[in-house]
């Protein structure tokens, strides 16, 4: 037996034609399917537009205005370049021509040393302007004059050393390519980072190798110390004091990189403005052009007169 409740006409079905029984009732139901197909088509397109954005590309550095690490490694790569190419300069001109001359005991053949005197002074100068005036803003014609110098003096000391170590230009390519690819490497998968307690023993380290360096220029300058490489020379334990202390070296420079890497992941984390990308561009090709010489010297102080 039913229930006397479902009785009542307002759950019984009614016929459609029959709904709108009182007055205005036909334009009202008609204005209400308008406003339903109003809000579904402008439903209907903003799910579009959404979609769109969605499968569009996301916004770059250009379009944020802001630091990213794709626009870093565009603006690393660009100065590189610019070293390469001036690279090339320096050597040819300190050869005078693209091969290395055999090397000749008696001073039979000479290499121009100017390159690598230029490239030095004017991208020290350089670095200088760059470090102590990008915190109020950041000039990257000065960063492309730096790389240009750069260039200059790393084409320049190349030639001088394959002249006198034939290959030595190639293994210390490779060996600083290395380096820089295992620490990034090892940074991108965070097995290593930048440390507080870190940082400090790098800073003190690299206080007293700049103190030891200069030392070492000076007695070199004034003729108490007449090796090629000064103190590097000296020998403890028949071991040369140039490849403990490069072998120090390396590792300080390695661990600069991790800073570089560092501040420019900080950077972008912070949005920074994109123009500090250079920054971030500029301290890597300072620590790799530090890195690849170091790597020069201890190759040419194992080598020794072979």
């Amino acid at each position: 037996m039913s229930n006397f409740a479902f009785n009542n006409p307002a759950f019984q079905q009614q016929d459609p034609r029959n709904v709108a029984t009182y007055p205005g009732a036909p334009q009202a139901a008609q204005g209400a399917q308008n406003a339903s197909f109003t809000h579904a088509s402008v439903d209907a397109a903003t799910n579009a537009q959404l979609e769109g954005m969605y499968a569009a590309p996301p916004a770059g550095a250009i379009e944020t205005d802001r630091m990213s690490v794709e626009d870093t490694v565009w603006k690393t790569a660009g100065l590189f370049a610019i070293l390469l190419v001036t690279a090339a300069v320096g050597w040819v001109w300190t050869l005078g021509g693209i091969s290395a001359p055999r090397f000749d005991p008696y001073g039979g053949n000479t290499v121009n040393m100017l390159p690598w005197i230029i490239g030095a002074l004017g991208g020290f100068v350089l670095a200088m302007v760059i470090t102590f005036t990008s915190r109020k803003k950041v000039r990257p014609a000065l960063i492309f004059a730096y790389a240009a110098f750069e260039g200059l003096f790393i084409g320049g000391i190349s030639a001088f050393f394959e002249v006198r170590w034939p290959g030595i230009v190639f293994q210390a390519t490779l060996a600083t390519v290395s380096v820089v690819g295992v620490t990034l490497a090892l940074f991108a998968s965070g097995k290593i980072r930048a440390s507080k307690k870190a940082t400090k023993i790098f800073m003190i380290a690299m206080i007293g190798y700049l103190v030891f360096s200069l030392l070492n220029l000076v007695l070199m300058w004034t003729g108490v110390n007449q090796n090629a490489f000064g103190l590097f020379s000296a020998e403890i334990m028949g071991i040369p004091l140039g490849l403990i202390i490069g072998v120090l070296v390396v590792i300080m420079a390695a661990y600069s990189l991790v800073l570089d890497f560092d501040q420019i992941q900080q950077g972008v984390r912070n949005g920074a403005p994109r123009q500090y990308g250079w920054l971030g561009a500029f301290g890597i090709m300072v620590t790799v052009v530090w890195l690849y010489v170091e790597i020069l010297r201890i190759i040419a102080i194992a080598r020794g007169n072979n």
